[in-house]
């Protein structure tokens, strides 16, 4: 038979606790071609990699490279 553990109980935060209108003015929102921030910029760190030919998706490698 397989055995399992019991739940644990966690306390839950009350409702409206949070900071609901910085939320909001945060949110990334879209409305037709309207955005209302702006888009994370495009990552150029990294090193370039050899080989790529005709790269469609990019040429710039990231990460451990051993």
């Amino acid at each position: 038979m397989a055995t399992y553990k019991n739940p644990k109980y966690t306390p839950l935060e009350e409702a409206g606790v949070g900071n609901n209108k910085q939320y909001l003015r945060e949110a990334n929102t879209s409305v037709a071609n309207t955005r209302s921030n702006e888009y994370k910029p495009t990552k150029t760190s990294g090193i370039k990699i050899r080989g790529t030919g005709a790269a469609t998706k990019g040429v710039m490698a990231r990460g451990p490279m051993a």
